[in-house]
């Protein structure tokens, strides 16, 4: 199996290529397309992961429809068959990881929520026992669970290259106290519906993070939903405070990353076949359990 870097879809306009996603203009409507490329550090790696893109895809459907009495979401149609005549030809680059979308405007706020502590909040907590200005409880170790579930926006740095975590005052400076307010109430509702369902798999859902949009019908649920890119998810029988967990997400890679002692500049190195087949192991595990079904790569 050869992972998909790179898409090209003819004459279709590409609006841009992200970390993951090539983006594309469909008439009044996106074709989001998920690639194999895997990012760390900020940096897009050499090395993909064959299948990522189509485990991304498929995770993220599962959610919307489970999440779909909560909040409306972007998707117009997953399937090919149903997509312009013109993007049939693609099929072999489309299926499976592809979604066409409705278009949005976006909110400029990545809406994390955080049930547990870990990553960026868990340095900040350390230098300032908070969390984008919420105060924590004393002798809190990396990866306890949170007294409940906090709303910790991010604005992605100017150069697109990292998120910066914010205050809920400035979430309100950004998009008004009444957007601010109910994104907070969605991304805590979402979470919440979530974790209990990982929960229930045997999965911890420790932090995600949410985008949303408003289209003139009103405000949704867009991008991705819930993916081991976005989320970060934890053997629940295994979970430990005190130190890294065992995960579900690209953890694992960050992790041999840092043991070669890449100096986090471009050019990002490229990852020895073992790493690639565990890497893919795992986002195929979160896939099984979380879903309760199989995937075809």
């Amino acid at each position: 199996m050869t992972a998909l870097l790179t898409t090209n879809l003819g004459a279709t306009p590409l609006i841009g290529r992200g970390k993951v996603r090539d983006l594309y203009a469909i008439d009044d409507a996106l074709l989001l397309v998920a690639t194999d490329r895997i990012s760390a550090f900020d940096h897009v790696l050499a090395t993909g992961i064959p299948g990522k893109g189509k485990i991304l895809t498929q995770i993220s459907l599962y959610w919307f429809e489970l999440l779909a009495d909560l909040v409306p979401n972007h998707l117009i149609t997953a399937e090919v068959s149903e997509y312009p005549a013109a993007l049939r030809p693609y099929a072999d680059q489309l299926a499976g990881r592809s979604m066409l979308v409705k278009r949005a405007k976006m909110f400029p706020v990545e809406c994390v929520a955080r049930g547990y502590l870990a990553g960026s909040g868990w340095k900040e907590y350390r230098g300032s026992g908070m969390v984008c200005g919420i105060p924590l409880p004393a002798g809190l170790e990396d990866g306890s669970r949170l007294p409940s579930p906090l709303f910790t926006p991010a604005t992605k740095s100017q150069d697109g290259a990292h998120d910066e975590n914010i205050s809920y005052e400035a979430t309100e400076a950004l998009v008004g106290p009444e957007d601010a307010a109910e994104l907070r109430r969605l991304t805590l509702a979402i979470y919440g519906r979530a974790a209990k369902h990982a929960e229930s798999c045997g999965i911890i859902l420790a932090d995600t993070k949410f985008e949303f949009g408003r289209t003139e019908d009103g405000l949704l649920l867009a991008d991705e939903v819930l993916t081991p890119d976005s989320s970060r998810y934890w053997e629940a029988a295994a979970w430990k405070p005190g130190g890294a967990q065992p995960s579900f997400d690209k953890q694992y890679v960050r992790d041999y990353l840092e043991s070669i002692r890449w100096n986090k500049q471009a050019p990002a190195p490229g990852l020895p076949d073992e790493v690639v087949e565990r890497t893919l192991e795992k986002y195929v595990e979160a896939f099984r359990r979380l879903t309760g079904r199989g995937i075809q790569l």
